[in-house]
């Protein structure tokens, strides 16, 4: 009998071996040039710009896609939205803003929108002088409409919570620059901004308000008046106390900065007699006492140049007539009528009317 030799038999298994590990790496290479080809265009088309992507509730990927195009073009949006179908995004539940850099790569905008990651947007209130055009500007950067802010903004209940009515709707939004999302509803927004407002207002503050005879919303008011007087740091205390002297004698305040909030025309430069009659509760020449609510949006650094303001006699105020943006101040009336002449003869003089 003939024995078979090992060698034999060992080497058809050797064969066989040999064709499945070339079989295995053919098709790791395929699966490699494929992926090559796949996802290195993702890792190396960028974006050429800043782009804030807004994605609203219930989207689609066309949804997505027409705002990926409209930013950051059609094959930067292509290779998104191919990436995103992979992982089965559903971007219906990704509502919000997001913001995709100059420089970043598909590959990473796509893994951004996927995962949800919103980013901030910010607001900043600076000297607002009514509630529709501050309501709009925020707006603008938010998901919700003025309207809807303003509406939370009229409801008595939310305002009472802050110790104001809807009417001193302004004083609760304090300049400054805030961070919220874009899908931020209008209650979250009065909330975070209402937050701001109960910390400025500590027991210290409102302690330094009642010895001036005032309430937060009143402080905030005549501090609205006084950023609305001048611009120059160094004299708003001044101006802020003279306010509450002639509160605190019962006279009327006569500010000009309500008879133009009033009037609605804040380009008059000269308040004559004509201006006088306007009739308004915000026109402090008629009415005494505190208009109804601030003329416009205030900072915490008037409001403590009001707080913080020195004892003064000043009850009268007239622009210099060097036309330096200061005031001189006088505790009689003689004093401001020479104050005024002075300042009435360089209007008369430069043709100001």
């Amino acid at each position: 009998m003939t024995q078979e030799n090992p060698a034999d038999v060992a080497h058809p298994r050797k064969r066989k071996d040999l064709r499945l590990t070339k079989w295995i790496l053919g098709i790791a290479l395929v699966f490699l040039t494929v992926t090559f080809i796949m996802v290195v265009p993702m890792m190396v088309e960028s974006a050429d710009r800043d782009a804030i992507i807004k994605i609203p509730k219930s989207a689609t990927f066309q949804t997505v896609a027409d705002s990926l195009t409209k930013y950051l073009g059609k094959s930067y949006a292509d290779k998104v939205i191919r990436l995103n179908r992979l992982h089965n995004a559903d971007f219906s539940q990704r509502h919000g803003a997001y913001l995709i850099p100059k420089g970043m790569n598909a590959f990473m905008a796509a893994r951004r929108l996927h995962r949800g990651a919103q980013n901030p947007v910010r607001i900043t209130i600076n000297g607002f002088r009514s509630m529709p055009l501050m309501a709009s500007r925020i707006a603008a950067k938010t998901d919700f409409t003025a309207g809807e802010l303003e509406s939370v903004l009229t409801d008595s209940a939310t305002l009472a919570g802050f110790g104001l009515s809807p009417d001193q709707a302004l004083a609760l939004f304090l300049d400054d620059t805030y961070e919220i999302y874009w899908t931020t509803t209008p209650a979250e927004l009065v909330e975070k901004i209402g937050a701001h407002y109960r910390n400025v207002w500590t027991p210290t503050r409102r302690r330094k308000a009642a010895d001036l005879g005032l309430t937060p919303a009143e402080a905030a008011i005549i501090a609205s008046i006084v950023d609305e007087e001048s611009n120059k740091e160094e004299e708003k205390g001044t101006i802020g106390r003279l306010y509450v002297n002639r509160l605190q004698r019962g006279m009327k305040l006569q500010a000009d900065p309500t008879v133009r909030f009033a009037l609605n025309d804040f380009t008059i430069r000269r308040v004559t007699s004509a201006h006088l009659h306007a009739d308004s509760p915000y026109n402090t020449y008629l009415h005494a006492g505190l208009p109804p609510a601030p003329i416009r949006t205030t900072s915490v650094k008037t409001i403590d140049a009001v707080l913080d303001s020195k004892p003064s006699d000043y009850i009268y105020m007239c622009a210099k007539e060097d036309f330096s943006g200061f005031h001189n101040f006088a505790s009689n009336y003689r004093d401001h009528v020479a104050n005024a002449l002075r300042y009435q003869h360089e209007l008369d003089k430069r043709g100001i009317k």
